[in-house]
C-alpha cells in the first residue's frame, strides 16, 4: 500500500490523499488528514491519470494504416514511448487507404491486443477510422482514389469482424441523406465523430439526433464558422452531448480561435485534445514517406510537398502546456483536456476509486507546467 498526501485533484475543494493498493489501483481518495505524512508528499501539485490520446496516426516511423504481422514488436515499441510521453492510452488511427489495408491493420491490432503488455506501454484501447467515407472537398492529406461512398455495403465491407474493436470512425454525414449508415454504426456501440466534411447545420443537426456524438479536429476539414452558417462547428458547439477533438500545437488551429471555441465549449466539458501525431512522432524533423508520397516535418508540423497540412509530430501533453504557456486556460482545466475529458467522450471513468493508479504530478511555475510520472 502506498499513500499520496496534499494532492489537488479536480473536483476537489480541498487537498486529498490517495491509497494505493498492492494491485496498483486507487483504492481511496479523501480529504487530507493532519498527521498522515504518506509515501509521497505532493505538496499541493496538481495530480491526474495520464493522457488519453483519441487520434493518433502512427509513431517510431511507423504509420497505423501500413501494419503487417512483423509490427507487433514495434507496436509495444510505440506503447512504451507514449507511456514515456504521459499516456496511458490511445487509439491507433487509420487513415483513408484500401479496403484491404484496412482490414489487414485491424486485425495486426486485434492479434496485438492478445499479447501481454508491459506495465510501463500505452495500452490499446480500440481504434479509431479516419475515412474512407470523407467528403471530396474537405479530404485534406487523404488519398482521394481511396474516398468510398457512404453506404451500408461500404461501411460493413469495412467493420465486419471487427465491430468491436473500433470505437470510433470519422465520416461526412452529407454523404448519407438517409442516415442508415449512422444509425447502424451507434447500434454497434461505434462512436460516429464527423469530420472531413461540408455539413450543414441542419446536416450535422440530424447526424447528432441520429446518435453522431463528436467532431474530428475542430476547426480542420470542415466549413469556417459563420454568422449567417453555423455549420457542423456551429451546430457541435451549442450541443451539450457532443464532444469536439482539439489539436492545440498553435499551427492547426489560431490560438484566439482555439479560446474562443475553449469558452464556447464550456472547456473541458465540451473539448478534448488530440495529438494527430503521425508515423514520424518520436524521430527528428526531415522527409518521411506517408503512403505513396512524403511529408516534410518542421518543428514538430507535417505537411506535403504542396504545402496541404497533413498533422503533427508532438505528444499529446505538449497541448497541455502549450494552452498554459499561451495563457488561454488554467492548468486544471488544460491537464483535464487531456486527461479526463478524452475518458468522458468515450464513456471511460476519471480518476477514481477503482482505477488503476497510473498518476501523473503537475508542476506550475511562472506560466511552465511541467509533469512526472509518480
Amino acid at each position: 500500500m502506498k499513500i499520496i498526501t496534499n494532492a489537488k485533484i479536480t473536483g476537489y475543494q480541498n487537498l486529498q490523499q490517495i491509497t494505493i493498493n498492492k494491485k496498483g489501483k486507487i483504492s481511496d481518495i479523501s480529504e487530507q488528514k493532519i498527521g498522515i505524512k504518506g509515501d509521497i508528499n505532493v505538496e499541493g501539485d496538481l495530480i491526474s491519470l495520464g493522457g488519453i490520446d483519441l487520434q493518433i496516426n502512427g509513431g517510431l516511423g511507423l504509420a497505423f494504416p501500413d501494419l503487417e504481422r512483423k509490427d507487433l514488436a514495434k507496436l509495444h515499441k510505440i506503447g512504451e514511448y507514449l507511456w514515456n510521453q504521459g499516456v496511458d492510452g490511445y487509439l491507433p488511427t487509420i487513415v483513408t487507404t484500401s479496403v484491404a489495408k484496412i482490414r489487414q491493420s485491424l486485425a495486426v491490432i486485434e492479434e496485438f491486443l492478445t499479447e501481454t503488455s508491459s506495465k510501463n506501454e500505452a495500452q490499446i484501447l480500440g481504434v479509431h477510422l479516419e475515412g474512407p467515407f470523407l467528403n471530396y472537398e474537405k479530404r485534406g492529406a487523404h488519398p482521394e482514389e481511396y474516398l468510398l461512398p457512404l453506404n451500408l455495403k461500404n461501411v460493413k465491407k469495412i467493420v465486419t469482424d471487427y465491430e468491436k474493436l473500433v470505437k470510433i470512425i470519422t465520416l461526412a454525414p452529407e454523404l448519407d441523406a438517409t442516415g442508415e449508415t449512422i444509425s447502424y454504426l451507434t447500434s454497434l456501440g461505434i462512436t460516429v465523430s464527423l469530420g472531413h466534411s461540408l455539413a450543414t447545420e441542419k446536416q450535422a443537426e440530424k447526424a447528432f439526433k441520429l446518435g453522431a456524438k463528436m467532431v474530428t479536429h475542430a476547426f480542420n476539414a470542415m466549413p469556417n464558422l459563420h454568422h449567417r452558417e453555423a455549420g457542423l462547428l456551429g451546430a457541435a458547439i451549442i450541443n451539450p452531448h457532443v464532444y469536439c477533438g482539439l489539436i492545440a500545437d498553435g499551427i492547426h488551429v489560431n490560438k484566439t480561435m482555439i479560446q474562443l471555441l475553449l469558452k464556447a465549449s464550456n472547456y473541458d466539458q465540451g473539448i478534448f485534445l488530440v495529438s494527430d501525431a503521425l508515423a514520424p512522432m518520436g524521430l527528428p524533423d526531415g522527409m518521411y514517406p506517408w503512403d505513396s508520397r512524403e511529408i516534410e516535418v518542421k518543428n514538430g508540423t507535417a505537411k506535403l510537398k504542396n504545402g496541404t497540412l497533413s498533422g503533427t509530430t508532438l505528444p499529446l501533453l505538449i497541448g497541455v502546456q502549450n494552452l498554459v504557456q499561451w495563457g488561454i486556460c488554467n492548468p486544471e482545466i488544460a491537464i483535464n483536456l487531456a486527461t479526463e475529458s478524452p475518458r468522458k467522450a468515450i464513456g471511460l471513468s476519471g480518476i477514481s476509486v477503482g482505477r488503476p493508479a497510473n498518476l501523473l504530478r503537475w508542476t506550475y511555475n511562472n506560466s511552465n507546467l511541467t509533469w512526472q510520472r509518480l
